[in-house]
């Protein structure tokens, strides 16, 4: 399995994703765009995670590579590779496959609660509720064909999937410690006070516990996605 990362800034990585793939019989090469825009021909990946970013989808005028990176995303799902956005990752997706990104109402920055709208043997069977961290501003509408899979207080659409092989999560179950902090120490001007806004002693302090829960399903969502790498129900074909 060869697996291709789309890396928007340096200070947010694969997180507990890394350990994942280190486990597994798998290659990784990387897009950082902060670095250089040039994007591999498809037929080199099989896999590509999409990671998050303080940007917005719409910035093209201020980083001129988001018009290829969408295009790169909409032509690798037309082609049947395994696509998972994650934040930004998430609104890339949507926003490849013609759908708008637009602010929220609100930011959601902190461990908030996600709530599961939708429970089917065809997709990613997510829990009841769990609790997860976010760091976002925008929302988006859903893609063609997606399956909204959970929801927030402050934002509905949190997790889509399409077929069995494009799942998009606006929060970050890859989230560790090191992570966390390193989002806080480049983006702490955003965390002015709103209902949805942890202060920065609330996003760093909480127990180990908490990372465990959601990076194990994390590893659920990977091998989900990994489990279903020959399926051919992709709509966009």
């Amino acid at each position: 399995m060869r697996v291709h990362v789309l890396q928007h800034v340096a200070f947010e990585g694969l997180g507990s994703i890394a350990t994942w793939l280190e486990g597994r019989s798998v290659s990784v090469t990387y897009t950082r765009f902060y670095e250089s825009s040039v994007l591999p021909h498809l037929d080199e990946v099989d896999f590509i995670i999409v990671l998050g970013g303080p940007m917005s989808v719409n910035d093209e005028g201020q980083f001129p590579w988001l018009a290829g990176e969408k295009r790169f995303i909409a032509n690798a799902i037309s082609k049947d590779k395994i696509v998972l956005g994650i934040c930004l990752g998430c609104q890339l997706i949507a926003s490849a496959l013609g759908s708008n990104v637009y602010p929220g109402s609100e930011k959601e920055i902190g461990w908030f609660p996600v709530y599961s709208q939708q429970n089917s043997q065809d997709t990613l069977i997510f829990p009841g509720s769990f609790e997860a961290f976010h760091w976002h501003g925008e929302t988006f509408d859903l893609p063609p064909n997606a399956v909204l899979l959970a929801s927030s207080a402050a934002y509905r659409n949190q997790t889509f999937q399409i077929g069995r092989r494009i799942l998009g999560l606006q929060f970050h179950l890859e989230a560790t410690p090191e992570t966390v902090a390193a989002i806080v120490g480049d983006c702490r001007h955003e965390l002015l006070p709103q209902p949805f806004v942890q202060t920065e002693q609330q996003l760093r302090g909480v127990q180990t516990e908490k990372y465990k829960a959601i990076n194990t399903f994390m590893n659920r969502v990977l091998d989900y996605l990994f489990a279903h790498a020959g399926s051919h129900d992709n709509p966009y074909r």
